[in-house]
């Protein structure tokens, strides 16, 4: 089997980084927002339940 692998150029790989960390922003975002959420819907409540 043949090297079928992509070689990048340098400003591939930065374009690819990029959209990586714009990617793992959006998703980190989504996460604290559905956390906020759920506090928020939930309330102080939470913290006064029995276990």
């Amino acid at each position: 089997m043949s090297n079928d692998r992509v070689t990048l150029t340098d400003k591939q790989r930065k374009a690819q980084r990029s959209r990586s960390i714009a990617l793992a922003l959006a998703l980190a975002a989504f996460v604290i927002l559905v956390y906020v959420g759920t506090w928020a819907k939930l309330g102080a409540n939470i913290l006064i339940r029995p276990m």
